[in-house]
């Protein structure tokens, strides 16, 4: 689900994604390439992202592979929200019950 949140601001290859979740979760998050990158083939291989070699902007003689979210992977992620929202709001209300009185 964060690999395809991340990639709904565009496209992205995968040390910017792994940085950007990192980023975004001030260092709580931080997704080793050892999972990201088999994560990203079985995203691919469900057709919840696209990919295609290109070549980097800095260096010209390199090439990346960058991910884009395709329009299932946007269903995809809607529902994904969805079902999430649903769970922590279920397990906050296990953890932190409303006083009663």
């Amino acid at each position: 689900m964060l690999i395809l949140r991340t990639l709904l601001f565009g496209p992205a290859h995968g040390h910017q994604i792994a940085k950007h979740i990192q980023r975004t979760t001030e260092d709580v998050l931080q997704v080793e390439h050892g999972s990201l990158y088999p994560a990203l083939h079985r995203l691919e291989r469900k057709g919840l992202i696209g990919a295609k070699w290109e070549t980097a902007a800095k260096d010209q003689k390199r090439e990346l592979k960058f991910y884009r979210l395709t329009p299932e992977g946007k269903k995809h992620l809607v529902a994904q929200e969805s079902k999430w929202k649903r769970m922590s709001d279920a397990i906050g209300r296990v953890m932190w019950p409303a006083r009663e009185g």
